[in-house]
């Protein structure tokens, strides 16, 4: 904005803009994530990309079920090794980036360019679970892992591996 110093404009309070969201996982990032820890520059976007297409998945069918919600958590705090907390900030964060989202491929892209195909896999298995958390799998949330799995470029035998591991898991 001209005549306005760099970094001094920010949003009217109470505002609902992108640059909340913006400055809400700069504060996440910032507040919880240990900047010296070896991981490399770009992983906590990695993290927020993984977890945006877990809500996709969870959004697919339209019913938000808790299982779903529990399970997507779950499997966040497990694969990137979070706290409570970190987790539920991370969730947050995402389903606000997955409810704005216009496409997938800015998830996509980014997880296609830093995961390895074993990376990518594990992924994949992370989305069918969180499908089938709630006992029942809807075919658009099939369709939605189906989808992601294609612009991750993993191969059909591995999704379907992944999804009869999940299935091997359940009771």
């Amino acid at each position: 904005m001209p005549g306005v110093p760099a970094g001094a404009w920010s949003p009217r309070p109470g505002s609902n803009s992108r640059f909340d969201v913006l400055a809400a996982i700069q504060d996440f990032f910032r507040l919880n994530i240990e900047p010296d820890s070896g991981a490399g520059p770009g992983v906590h976007g990695l993290q927020l990309a993984a977890a945006a297409l877990l809500f996709e998945v969870m959004r697919a069918d339209y019913d938000e079920h808790p299982d779903e919600r529990a399970t997507l958590e779950r499997a966040l705090r497990q694969a990137f090794s979070l706290t409570d907390s970190e987790t539920r900030e991370l969730a947050e964060l995402a389903d606000r980036e997955a409810a704005e989202a216009v496409s997938l491929y800015q998830f996509t892209g980014l997880i296609n360019q830093q995961f390895s195909a074993e990376e990518k896999v594990q992924l994949v298995e992370m989305l069918w679970q969180v499908a089938y958390a709630d006992g029942r799998l809807d075919r658009y949330e099939e369709a939605a892992v189906r989808k992601i799995t294609e612009l991750l470029h993993v191969p059909h035998r591995d999704f379907i591996r992944a999804k009869h591991r999940v299935l091997d898991e359940k009771p």
